[in-house]
C-alpha cells in the first residue's frame, strides 16, 4: 500500500517549453546546446559552480550577449503552471506523504516564485514534507545516492514509496532501490491521472 509519493517538477507539476530556450538561444548567437554547457549545466544543478560561473559558461560562445540576456534566454524554459494540477496537488496532500524532487537551479527557481507570486508558490510548497532542489543536496537524479539520503532521512519504505518522474533514467534508479514508479509520459499523460494510471485511491 502506498503511502509516499516523491515527485518531479518540471514537466509534471510545470509546464517546460524547450523549444522556446533555443530560440531564444538562437537570438543571441548559440546553435543549441554543446558539451561544454551541459557540464556546466549538470555543475550548476549540483551547486558545484556559482551563478556567474555558470553565465560564463555561455559568454565563451556568445560573448556580445549580457549575463541579464542569458539568464532572460535561460528562463524562457519555464512555462505555465495550470491551477488544475496544484488543486489536484492539495487533495493528494491530504492523504499522502509528499516530497518534491528536482533537477533544477537557483536561477530557475527565483524565475518561477517570481512568475507565480508568493500566495501560488506558497500553497504549492506546502503540499510537500519537503521540497528537494538538486542545487541545494548538492547532488542529481539520477544519482542513486540521492534517493537514498531522502528515503533514510525521512524513514520512508521503497515498497510504500511511489517515484513519479517524465525521465526514464530517474524511474529506473528509483526501481532499482525498490520504489514504484511512474514514468510520465509529457503530452500523453498528465499528472491528475496518478490515481487511474497507479490505482491509487484519492
Amino acid at each position: 500500500m502506498i503511502d509516499t509519493i516523491i515527485f518531479d517538477f518540471g514537466d509534471v507539476f510545470i509546464n517546460l517549453e524547450k523549444q522556446t530556450q533555443q530560440d531564444a538561444f538562437k537570438k543571441l548567437g548559440l546553435n543549441g546546446p554543446n558539451e561544454v554547457l551541459v557540464h556546466a549545466n549538470d555543475q550548476f544543478e549540483k551547486g558545484a559552480i556559482s551563478e556567474t560561473e555558470f553565465l560564463n559558461s555561455f559568454s565563451a560562445f556568445i560573448p556580445h550577449a549580457s549575463h541579464a540576456e542569458i539568464k532572460q534566454a535561460w528562463n524562457t524554459i519555464i512555462g505555465d503552471f495550470p491551477l488544475y494540477r496544484l488543486e489536484f496537488l492539495q487533495l493528494l496532500s491530504h492523504k499522502y506523504r509528499l516530497f518534491l524532487l528536482t533537477n533544477t537551479d537557483s536561477i530557475h527557481i527565483e524565475h518561477f516564485e517570481d512568475m507565480v507570486g508568493v500566495s501560488f508558490f506558497s500553497d504549492f510548497y506546502q503540499c510537500f514534507e519537503k521540497v528537494f532542489y538538486s542545487y541545494e543536496m548538492g547532488m542529481r537524479k539520477p544519482d542513486e545516492q540521492i534517493f537514498k539520503t531522502i528515503l533514510s532521512k525521512y524513514d520512508l519504505n521503497p515498497k510504500k514509496t511511489l517515484f513519479v518522474d517524465d525521465k526514464k533514467a530517474n524511474t529506473d534508479a528509483a526501481e532499482k532501490l525498490g520504489m514504484h514508479i511512474w514514468n510520465l509520459q509529457v503530452g500523453t499523460e498528465d499528472v491528475v491521472d496518478l490515481a487511474k494510471q497507479k490505482h491509487l485511491p484519492l
